[in-house]
């Protein structure tokens, strides 16, 4: 799951122009068909105009770095437009501007204000720094974001000039996309680096967790979650992961307390789950097969395809690094075409989590999308595609 929820900023949605294509001429000898008059494109909405810059004796950038750092941010963006019309090439200016922007949630804007910076300054250290949030914590959760996001904080953690303080601020944002990412190790390294300098900052404390959990260190992330339990941005996901912990531990009256405190604290992030029973899980995974195409089922003959509950801690320390305990199926086996080591009979299967699907989802109709989607997938690894090729795919 990602983190973003509770802590990245609001979006604004811009419009966009529509456009509707033409209609096609009627046949000869068709009576003409009387029809409406085409639509008018809507155009993007207009920003209102910028007020002139009051710098109050100093530079435009100066006053607009001022701005930004009493939270003024209409004043922080007029200055710094100026200050990048006056000098066009100043990377800072088109950083600063990039800033104001982010802050005030025009985001596409933004994300060209930034480029434009780095493009003249690839090192720029405050452009680097907002345009990793804007990718990593800002916009909406997607791979590439988050890639972006993790080349630019990591970029930014490479500088050998880079000010000290924004060390911490780097690695955060760092482990924050990392983890998104499914890096966790990775993500766990940066998180340190900031708690090594910032013992108090939670939301690294956050992010070591988390990476814990992925990494299936399960009691140090029982013990890291358990300091996060009454904190107001992190409580809700802090019990989360509890109850996922205590359900792999088969506390269930406990998971259940935990799950409960997370969804009356953040409802909209943890709604109750359409969890099916498992005569009904089987009997939903077994649509799923007969639905596949003939290829697919004749792949699958003698590989059982199997509806169990939670992912076996066997088979998510199998490899090196771990497999999320979050994962929603997993194919155990060599791929076809390559011969089995003869451990096991048969040496191929499909296992769907009961459990981690229906958290995935909100609606019964999205579960049955997503046993789909998560069975395509185990087959595609069948077929011997790794991740990144089925991530290309759409079954990520």
């Amino acid at each position: 799951m990602s983190r973003r929820g509770p802590f990245a900023l609001c979006l604004l949605f811009l419009g966009s122009c529509q456009w509707t294509s033409p209609t096609s001429a009627p046949d000869a000898g068709t009576a003409p068909v009387a029809s409406a008059p085409a639509p008018v494109p809507t155009a993007a909405p207009v920003p209102e105009p910028l007020p002139p810059c009051r710098a109050k004796g100093s530079s435009p950038l100066s006053a607009a770095l001022d701005y930004l750092d009493t939270g003024r941010y209409p004043e922080a963006l007029s200055c710094a437009a100026q200050a990048s019309a006056l000098e066009p090439d100043s990377a800072a200016a088109h950083s600063a501007r990039g800033e104001a922007l982010a802050a005030l949630q025009r985001t596409a804007e933004a994300q060209v204000a930034y480029a434009r910076a780095l493009a003249i300054e690839p090192g720029q250290p405050d452009a680097l720094l907002g345009a990793a949030h804007l990718y990593a914590v800002q916009l909406p959760s997607s791979r590439e974001y988050d890639e972006l996001g993790a080349l630019y904080a990591e970029r930014g953690l490479s500088q050998s000039d880079a000010a000290p303080e924004l060390l911490p601020r780097f690695a955060l944002v760092a482990a924050m996309a990392l983890n998104d990412l499914g890096q966790a190790a990775e993500a766990l390294q940066r998180a340190q680096l900031v708690l090594a300098r910032e013992p108090d900052n939670r939301e690294a404390a956050y992010e070591k967790a988390l990476a814990l959990f992925e990494l299936c260190r399960f009691a140090e992330a029982r013990a890291a979650f358990g300091t996060l339990r009454n904190d107001p941005q992190r409580g809700a996901h802090a019990h989360y992961h509890l109850g996922l912990l205590l359900e792999r531990e088969g506390k269930w009256k406990e998971a259940r307390e935990h799950f409960d405190k997370a969804r009356r604290v953040s409802p909209e992030d943890f709604p109750v789950p359409p969890t099916p029973t498992e005569a009904e899980f089987r009997e939903e995974v077994a649509r799923a097969v007969a639905a596949l195409s003939e290829d697919m089922r004749k792949d699958l003959t003698g590989v059982p395809v199997r509806a169990e509950d939670l992912p076996a801690e066997e088979d998510l320390l199998s490899g090196e690094p771990p497999l999320s305990p979050a994962i929603l199926g997993l194919f155990r086996g060599p791929p076809l075409g390559e011969p089995c080591d003869g451990s096991e009979t048969p040496c191929r299967s499909v296992a769907l989590y009961r459990l981690n699907l229906a958290r995935a989802v909100r609606t019964r109709e999205e579960l049955r999308e997503q046993i789909k989607v998560t069975l395509l997938h185990e087959v595609g690894h069948l077929r011997g595609e790794d991740d990144q090729e089925l991530a290309a795919r759409g079954l990520e």
